[in-house]
C-alpha cells in the first residue's frame, strides 16, 4: 500500500531537502504491528538533522522525526485496534503510517492528551531525568538553567514547583521575566544569573553563558549540558576546576533510554503521563501543520520568539 512521509534525500535547508511523498508500506513483518501516527514534533534536533549538522546522522534516503504518537491500525503482537501509543527513538515519525517492533511501543493512557502524548519522550523526559540523574536535590533547593523558555526549561520549571524545588532561570529576553513568573518560576534574570546557592545548573546554550553559570555554583556542584545553542565550545576556566571542584558532566536522552532497563524506562513513562495527565507539566503548541505543508511548517520551526512547540498532523 502506498503511504505519506517526508522523504530526506540529502542534507541541506530544511524547507527545501524535506519531501513529501508516496512511499511503499509492506504488510507488518513478525513482531510488528501497524501504526498511524498522529501527531509528531519538529524539535531542534529534527532541524540539525536535516542540515547535517547532527553527530548521528540517519541513513540516507531516510524519514525524519525522533518521536511521535499514533494508534495501532489492527489487533497483533499484544496490541488491540485503537489503543493509542509512543513511537520508538530512530522509527521516523514524519509519516502517515508505518510497520513498529511492538516490543518497542509504550502505551498511552487514553486520560493523556495525545498532542502532549507526541512531545513527552525528549523534552519531559530530559528535564525529569537531569533533576534526578545527577544531584540528589533537598526540599526548596535551587535549580539553576540557561535557556529557561525552551520546552526542556518550561518542562524544569514546572517540575521544580511541584516537586518542591526552586528554580532560577536565566534568559536572552527581559520581555520573558513576566511570562516566566506566571508560569512558576522562582527567579529569573536577563543573561547573567543571580547570586544564589546551587549546586545543579542545567546548560543548553554553552559558551559564555555556561561559564557564567558555572561561576555561580557551589563548591562541588555539577553543570550539565544538554544542548549547545549558541554553538559555541565550553571553555572551562582551570579555577572553577581547581578550586571549586566543578563537575562538568554531558547528558543526551537518548543515550539514557539506552543505557536503562525495561522497569526505568517504563517508571520515566508512567510519572511522566500522571504529570500530563494532572496538567502539572505542558508544552505550548503554537501551530499544527499537516505532512504536505512540511516547507511551511519547517520555516514556521526555525522562527525566532515562537511561542511554543510546531508539531505535524500526520493523519486524522
Amino acid at each position: 500500500m502506498k503511504t505519506k512521509a517526508i522523504l530526506l534525500s540529502e542534507h541541506g535547508e530544511p524547507a527545501t531537502v524535506a519531501r513529501c511523498c508516496e512511499v511503499e508500506l509492506s504488510p507488518p513483518g513478525p513482531g510488528e504491528v501497524r501504526v498511524r501516527v498522529l501527531f509528531a514534533p519538529i524539535n531542534p534536533a529534527d532541524i540539525n538533522v536535516l542540515e547535517g549538522k547532527y553527530p548521528v546522522r540517519p541513513e540516507l534516503p531516510g524519514i525524519p522525526g525522533v518521536e511521535g504518537v499514533g494508534v495501532v491500525e489492527e489487533s497483533g503482537e499484544g496490541f488491540a485496534a485503537g489503543t493509542r501509543v509512543l513511537l520508538p527513538h530512530r522509527f521516523g515519525t514524519w509519516r502517515e503510517a508505518g510497520n513498529v517492533c511492538a516490543a518497542e511501543l509504550v502505551r498511552v493512557p487514553d486520560d493523556v492528551p495525545l498532542a502532549q502524548a507526541a512531545m513527552v519522550r525528549i523534552n519531559p523526559a530530559t528535564a525529569l531525568c537531569m533533576l534526578r540523574e545527577f544531584v540528589r536535590l533537598e526540599p526548596n533547593e535551587w535549580v539553576l538553567q540557561n535557556a529557561a523558555n525552551s520546552a526542556v526549561g518550561r518542562c524544569v520549571i514546572q517540575m521544580c514547583r511541584h516537586y518542591g524545588w526552586r528554580s532560577a532561570n536565566v534568559v536572552r529576553r527581559a520581555e520573558l521575566v513576566d511570562e516566566l513568573l506566571a508560569e512558576g518560576a522562582d527567579a529569573v534574570f536577563v543573561d547573567k544569573p543571580g547570586e544564589l546557592p546551587v549546586r545543579l545548573a542545567l546548560n543548553a546554550v554553552g559558551g559564555d553563558s555556561a561559564v557564567r553559570m558555572a561561576g555561580r555554583l557551589a563548591e562541588g556542584g555539577t553543570i550539565v549540558t544538554y544542548g549547545a545553542m549558541a554553538r559555541q565550545p565550553l571553555k572551562v576556566p582551570n579555577g572553577l576546576l581547581i578550586f571549586n571542584d566543578i563537575v562538568w558532566r554531558g547528558f543526551w536522552v537518548t543515550r539514557w533510554y539506552a543505557r536503562a532497563s525495561a522497569e526505568e524506562r517504563a517508571a520515566l513513562f508512567d510519572e511522566l503521563f500522571d504529570l500530563l495527565r494532572k496538567g502539572i507539566i505542558s508544552t505550548p503548541v503554537e501551530a499544527t501543520y499537516p505532512l504536505t505543508e512540511i516547507a511551511q511548517a519547517l520555516t514556521h520551526a526555525q522562527q525566532a520568539k515562537r511561542a511554543g512547540k510546531v508539531l505535524l498532523r500526520c493523519s486524522e
